[in-house]
């Protein structure tokens, strides 16, 4: 894979960083598509959230049982989100505010600063919202945790 672009976030460590963009609600930024992609931002306008599919390029080594953010006890790293994967692959859905160009305003990052982009996808509620859905661990957490720390990252 290669990047289409770069994330421009005002977090610039993992620490103090939300844990996810319902925590971030506050953060604005830019997401800078590379030039030759910019045919590919058209009609994005109408859609008020978006996926945005990154590389985490400063996760550290995969680790195959972590303690997440949201919990106390060790889980499965696929029934978690912990940036240290196999494939270091990260999503958020953000609030996209406006286009110029190829360079899209958005806010709920959760994301740091200069992080290569991946993919751009719509947010669509009709597909992508199931509230209703159990949360595995989640719905039984022992922490409330919404930033980061250092325990994923290299240093």
């Amino acid at each position: 894979m290669r990047p289409i672009g770069v994330i421009r976030s005002p977090h610039r460590t993992p620490a103090g960083t939300p844990i996810q963009p319902t925590y971030a609600q506050e953060a604005e930024g830019e997401i800078i598509v590379h030039e030759d992609f910019e045919p590919a931002l058209a009609d994005i306008e109408g859609f008020e959230h978006i996926w945005l599919l990154y590389c985490f390029d400063r996760a550290g080594p995969v680790k195959q049982r972590v303690v997440p953010y949201r919990d106390t006890r060790e889980h499965g790293l696929f029934a978690t989100r912990s940036p240290c994967r196999p494939n270091p692959i990260g999503m958020s859905v953000v609030g996209l505010l406006g286009r110029e160009g190829n360079v899209l305003r958005v806010r709920g990052l959760d994301i740091l600063d200069s992080t290569p982009l991946l993919d751009i996808k719509p947010y669509v509620p009709e597909f992508d919202a199931y509230p209703t859905s159990s949360a595995g661990w989640l719905d039984d957490r022992r922490e409330d945790r919404r930033m980061a720390d250092e325990r994923f990252h290299d240093s």
